[in-house]
């Protein structure tokens, strides 16, 4: 097998073990064995094995001694770090992103914003709250995948697990929370079309504290 092909097994079984984590298909702090992992991965037990040291360098997983692979659980540590690491990332990303970012793409965020904003005015259903999340968290990636730097995005990547993770159960956009998420984006979108550089900045850290905020109150009340 060529090592272009090994490194595309390991990327799939990688996204495989991602998605069924976020999809709660593989819980925070379960214990796993080799074999497992083969076997919700659909992958082979070599490729595994290549993709364990990866997990761990990630924080996705850690050994534990005697005991097996432990999924990564969450805590007052995971919350606190990678929220900071995410304000760090994005503070720097909007502002390139308020300099730089096309007229029509900003339009484009303004008008996804305001068209769920308005839908969820005759009630929030299950597709919209999807519809919603999708929303919100493309609009982060963009904001990052727009600084077109492939360290940092892959980086911002890695956490994000561990922040969809994080708010997968207890902080997913609710009928009850939408409203003030998409407000919060909106402010940060109508200061970027404005290309007010500190303002976007200010009101992207006060979002990010407000979602770290209801995550430790959700998490450990």
């Amino acid at each position: 097998m060529s090592t272009k092909t090994r490194t595309s097994m390991r990327d799939k079984a990688y996204q495989n073990f991602s998605d069924l984590l976020l999809n709660s298909r593989i819980q925070p702090g379960q214990f796993l064995t080799q074999k497992e992992l083969v076997e919700i991965t659909d992958m082979s037990l070599s490729t595994v094995r290549e993709l364990i040291p990866r997990l761990e360098a990630d924080g996705l997983i850690r050994a534990i001694p005697q005991r097996g692979l432990q999924v990564t659980h969450i805590d007052l540590n995971l919350i606190k770090n990678a929220f900071e690491l995410r304000l760090i990332l994005e503070k720097r990303a909007i502002a390139h992103f308020t300099e730089f970012a096309e007229q029509a793409l900003i339009e484009r965020l303004l008008d996804e914003h305001q068209t769920v904003l308005a839908a969820a005015e005759n009630g929030a259903d299950k597709s919209l709250l999807e519809k919603a999340q999708l929303t919100d968290w493309e609009f982060h990636d963009t904001i990052i995948d727009f600084l077109d730097n492939e360290i940092i995005s892959k980086i911002y990547r890695v956490n994000s697990i561990k922040i969809r993770l994080i708010i997968s159960e207890k902080t997913r956009i609710s009928p009850f929370s939408l409203t003030r998420v998409f407000s919060e984006h909106l402010k940060i979108l109508n200061a970027v079309k404005a290309r007010d550089v500190q303002a976007a900045e200010v009101a992207l850290e006060e979002h990010i504290l407000s979602a770290k905020k209801h995550s430790f109150e959700t998490s450990f009340r």
